[in-house]
């Protein structure tokens, strides 16, 4: 009686993971093909090249379409904002990706609300802005 009990556990435990492995391997529709790695293990500089070329994509599509993009980065000093500013823009035409960083507000921009001071630096059709916003 107890090999027949160990029997069915060990055939009940064998077929609980051969459907999570079937389960597993069924990916979801909308998952990247190629996962993305990490570590030692991955290939940075072409993950990024792969990024920048869907970067320059977003940016002809704004163009084409005259669309108006604002990007607003917000964070302490030293959060890496400059430096995620710089990669998204190294490889799009500055004519079309402007950057603005607003320094110190004056006295009468203190009084103001706080969005006035952004409003001469909205994008007009077919621009992208990026704020950085300290």
């Amino acid at each position: 009686m107890a090999d027949k009990k160990r029997k069915k556990k060990h055939t009940d435990a064998k077929v609980k993971k051969e459907q999570t492995t079937s389960e597993a391997s069924q990916k979801h529709p909308h998952e990247h093909p190629i996962p993305m790695l990490l570590g030692k293990h991955c290939n940075y500089d072409g993950e990024m090249a792969n990024l920048q070329i869907e970067l320059v994509k977003l940016q002809e599509w704004i163009k084409h379409e005259k669309l108006r993009v604002v990007v607003l980065f917000e964070g302490r000093d030293a959060a890496g904002k400059g430096g995620a500013i710089k990669c998204i823009t190294q490889s799009l035409n500055p004519r079309i990706c402007k950057v603005v960083a607003l320094g110190t507000p004056t006295e009468r921009e203190k009084s103001q609300w706080y969005f006035q001071r952004y409003v001469a630096h909205l994008p007009a059709a077919g621009e992208l802005v990026l704020f950085d916003r300290s």
